[in-house]
């Protein structure tokens, strides 16, 4: 059950505040049917994530996301040139923002909520996506998966972020819009807020997040009701 007593709110950084679908339009200018090829780079890529939390073999992010591109546009036959692979990987400096991520944040700020972003981007990755959604003055801190090396659902790095946030786990609610990160959070002891912007069912594996809402709005909503 959500407590709403907090000392902390934590947002996951992809598909919570920005949308990743938004790489497709640029795909679109360079594969046929950009849509399959967004989605096997997005799901190769975390796969890639979790097999390195396993194996010894972190690299950043940026990185994992250039194999998984890699990877999709090799399976979808694309013929694309190394330095147009790396012209589609940079959109993820300047993915669209969700309308509601300043205004939530700014009203969590305003209601006493610190609000941090721990996210499995490689900092250079994560400063141009805070710049890009104008919400640096609006952060406490952002924490990345390079600080410890090792990747969402792995507990490490939830419990890396409440060291530095200076709160206990279970005073912290995680905001995600990946089951795998609610969950992740749930098992490190945080309370995990899912974002469910597209109204799709839960996973029927494992446990049900503390709390369920259509959008960043909802979640203050709760917190502040």
């Amino acid at each position: 059950m959500f407590d709403a007593d907090l000392g902390a709110v934590t947002f996951d950084s992809y598909s919570t505040l920005v949308d990743v679908d938004s790489v497709e339009r640029a795909l679109a200018d360079r594969v046929d049917d950009p849509e399959p090829v967004s989605r096997l780079w997005r799901s190769r890529s975390l796969e890639y994530t979790m097999v390195a939390n396993h194996t010894d073999s972190y690299q950043p992010f940026y990185e994992m996301n250039r194999d998984a591109l890699t990877y999709a546009l090799a399976v979808h036959d694309a013929d694309v040139s190394d330095e147009e692979r790396d012209e589609i990987l940079a959109t993820y400096h300047e993915l669209d923002v969700f309308d509601d991520v300043r205004r939530s944040i700014e009203r969590l700020g305003d209601a006493g909520y610190p609000c941090y972003v721990v996210s499995n981007g490689d900092p250079e990755m994560l400063d141009s996506m805070v710049d890009h959604a104008d919400i640096g003055d609006l952060l406490d801190g952002v924490v990345s998966a390079d600080e410890v090396e090792q990747f969402k659902p792995d507990a490490e790095l939830y419990h890396h972020a409440a060291e530095r946030i200076g709160e206990p786990p279970e005073d912290l609610a995680h905001v995600s819009a990946l089951w795998l990160d609610v969950q992740g959070a749930q098992h490190a002891g945080l309370q995990g807020v899912w974002l469910n912007r597209d109204d799709d069912p839960w996973e029927p594996f494992g446990a049900e997040p503390d709390l369920e809402v259509a959008s960043i709005d909802g979640f203050v909503d709760e917190l502040l009701d």
